[in-house]
């Protein structure tokens, strides 16, 4: 428990710290923006693989037996979450996390009218829907805490946009999206669009999805999704 709970720490922090201003000002200024979100996206990554493998090596201490019914949560809810992240992603996004650059006028990418936050809505849901089929202590603290990762992070983010693009560039982006997925839709203030960046985003989410559910979660994780549907 002790090297999971470390694990986690240091990848809280290296998620929170960044968020400072003046941190991420001087790694940019340092490093330059393309090398900086190279090396702190290996780091994150490398960090996560070091939060699991201490996981599964931690004592489980269980909280709940999972019923039949929550198995279903991951699988019905995965979906969704693979979609925003893929195309939150790929497409361009100039009011959160992408890995796609694009000139400061563009428009942004047809997912934003979803929600402005199509990455970190991924994470949340990933992070909430494994809660539920897994119900030990270990697992409610991983999740639990991605989850808060993700929620604060929406919050971080529109922060740190606001003072990057100035308040009226801030206002007329922000005037056609919405952190909540679909209020924005709701509200009319803009209308969804299924472009040709979005429908290959949403095949490769389908593929990516289903290859974790035939194979490639028990080849990555050592869990089996489908085990207790059989």
């Amino acid at each position: 428990m002790r090297e999971f709970l470390i694990a986690l720490g240091v990848f809280l922090a290296a998620h929170m710290l960044p968020a400072v201003p003046r941190i991420r000002g001087a790694l940019t200024g340092l490093l330059g923006a393309r090398t900086y979100l190279a090396l702190y996206s290996a780091l994150s990554l490398a960090l996560l693989t070091w939060v699991v493998l201490a996981a599964q090596r931690a004592d489980t201490i269980v909280l709940w037996e999972p019923a039949p019914w929550q198995r279903w949560v991951p699988l019905v809810l995965m979906p969704f979450a693979i979609v925003l992240v893929v195309a939150g992603l790929t497409q361009h996004n100039p009011l959160s996390v992408t890995l796609r650059s694009g000139s400061a006028d563009a428009p942004p990418g047809s997912i934003v009218a979803v929600t402005r936050h199509p990455v970190l809505w991924g994470f949340l849901l990933w992070a909430l829907a494994h809660i539920p089929p897994n119900g030990d202590l270990v697992a409610l603290i991983l999740f639990g805490g991605m989850a808060l990762l993700a929620g604060a992070g929406m919050r971080l983010v529109d922060a740190r946009t606001r003072r990057r693009v100035g308040a009226e560039r801030w206002a007329a982006l922000a005037a056609t999206t919405s952190i909540l997925p679909f209020s924005a839709v709701i509200a009319r203030r803009t209308r969804l669009r299924v472009d040709r960046p979005l429908a290959i985003a949403t095949i490769v989410a389908v593929a990516l999805y289903l290859w974790l559910i035939l194979s490639g979660h028990e080849w990555l994780m050592g869990i089996d999704p489908l085990i207790g549907l059989r």
